[in-house]
């Protein structure tokens, strides 16, 4: 039986799966060597969060979403439930793009939404692990007939120009607020490139924010009780050293995490606990770390309705719908095309 359902699943993908590459390993390899002497010869030194998630630290994200003091992914979800079935039937989308789709689980609660309106969808994640990117594709067009996945391999503040054009309405994903880990200039690019990708006034643009609120709840969401966001934020020094031969000790650096009141932005830091000395061996780099100095991992801002606006404005686009929790701690808002 079980063999019977693979080959199903495996002739499902067949007809109604394509992906389209424009990153690979390689690809992947040289830009992390980039990012790295970039980062790390830089004042401050810094690495990009998106060499946070490797196998081990994906794992380790996982396990702080279902923390007690990490709201933002039960928030957005209890919050994504109960938009999914009026978003869908007031915009019945046909062209459905996520960026930084990964499993593609947050999007399931719109599709489950649209089970029973007529038409196919067709579904483009974007994101730069394949092997992901297929897993998902698998799984969806196995359960939701009406779907087909025209999958994008790349990452999305590089490679949103090879989306292929739209077959319909269309409805850009952006969740998890994951637009907070992008500084304003590089946010200013990203959703103009957003803003390309809407070329029908009917289409739209679903994005997830993290709101201000009061700091105890902000800082205790990147400092839970039990270390697993200590651990998450040491696990990519443990990249950095697959990626360019270093030899970083992750245990010989604490976690530091604070939220900026004036730049409204979490940030989290690696600090060393004494002075040392790491060797980039495929880099040719040795660098010194004094406790006087962090590594900056993240930075996670915060919005308010006038921020977001004001964001998407500057981009071409309108604040059309904005959907809160109670407590106002997340929200969902809803972009249209402004010109």
């Amino acid at each position: 039986m079980a063999g019977g359902s693979d080959a199903l699943r495996r002739g499902l993908m067949t007809m109604r799966y394509r992906a389209y590459a424009y990153t690979d390993e390689a690809d992947r390899s040289r830009t992390l060597e980039e990012d790295v002497r970039h980062g790390l010869t830089a004042s401050p030194k810094s690495l990009p969060p998106k060499y946070f998630y490797d196998t081990i630290g994906a794992k380790l994200f996982e396990d702080i979403t279902r923390l007690p003091e990490y709201y933002l992914t039960r928030t957005e979800a209890a919050l994504l439930e109960k938009l999914a079935p009026r978003l869908m039937r007031d915009l019945a989308p046909r062209d459905i793009v996520e960026l930084g789709a990964g499993s593609a689980a947050k999007t399931r609660r719109l599709l489950d939404a649209r089970n029973g309106l007529p038409g196919t969808v067709r579904y483009v994640p974007v994101d730069v692990d394949e092997l992901t990117v297929q897993a998902s594709a698998a799984r969806l067009v196995a359960d939701y007939p009406y779907l087909e996945v025209s999958a994008l391999v790349g990452d999305f503040e590089q490679h949103l120009s090879h989306v292929p054009p739209p077959v319909g309405r269309r409805l850009v994903l952006f969740l998890g607020s994951t637009i907070g880990n992008l500084e304003p200039l590089s946010r200013r690019e990203f959703l103009l490139q957003v803003r390309a990708l809407l070329q029908a006034k009917e289409d739209r643009f679903l994005v997830g924010l993290d709101l201000v609120k009061d700091v105890k709840v902000l800082e205790a969401a990147y400092n839970d009780a039990s270390g697993v966001t200590a651990e998450f934020n040491r696990n990519i020094l443990e990249v950095v050293n697959r990626g360019v031969d270093g030899d970083f000790r992750p245990a010989a650096f604490r976690h530091l995490a604070f939220y900026n009141e004036a730049e409204a932005r979490i940030e989290m830091h690696l600090v060393p606990h004494r002075t040392q000395e790491v060797n980039l061996r495929r880099l040719g780099l040795r660098i010194a770390l004094s406790p006087d100095e962090s590594i900056w991992t993240e930075s996670s801002y915060k919005f308010t309705r006038a921020s977001t606006e004001a964001m998407l404005e500057d981009a071409g686009l309108r604040l059309e719908g904005w959907h809160v929790d109670a407590d106002r701690y997340f929200a969902l808002a809803v972009a249209a095309p402004s010109r």
